[in-house]
């Protein structure tokens, strides 16, 4: 099965498995989405991720992250810049989600990163996605 937006694809397969309440949600891996994954483990939206080796192609096993009243700690997903209209944005005006609740994540040239990481490291880039 071939996806137009391997992005899109992925922040939908979360939003659907925090909605039904499953612990964990499997999703055919590149780097790109591996380095997402890290961005959200390392701040706070899922407990962990692993690459799960398979014969016809790798999948990352994403265990979600629950609060103590079976709430979600992803409350939203958002896709900004998809293949058919990129979204860029300079250092200055990388954009804060929720009042800085939320976090945006970037493609850069020094790679992916979370919205506060490309403004220490004073880059700019293309909008991946808003979640909060």
């Amino acid at each position: 099965m071939s996806v137009s937006d391997p992005i899109g694809d992925m922040l939908t397969r979360i939003r659907n498995a925090c909605m039904a309440r499953h612990v964990v949600v499997n999703i055919p891996s590149s780097k790109m989405k591996l380095a997402i994954a890290d961005i959200l483990k390392r701040e706070g939206f899922i407990k962990d991720y692993s690459l799960v080796e398979g014969k016809p192609f790798s999948t990352i096993a994403i265990t979600l992250k629950y609060m103590s009243d079976r709430r979600p700690a992803i409350t939203g997903l958002r896709r900004v810049s998809k293949p058919g209209l990129r979204i860029y944005s300079k250092r200055d005006e990388i954009p804060r989600v929720r009042g800085g609740l939320g976090l945006s994540i970037l493609s850069t040239p020094k790679g992916i990163l979370a919205g506060h990481e490309a403004w220490q490291e004073r880059v700019g880039g293309e909008v991946l996605c808003y979640v909060w």
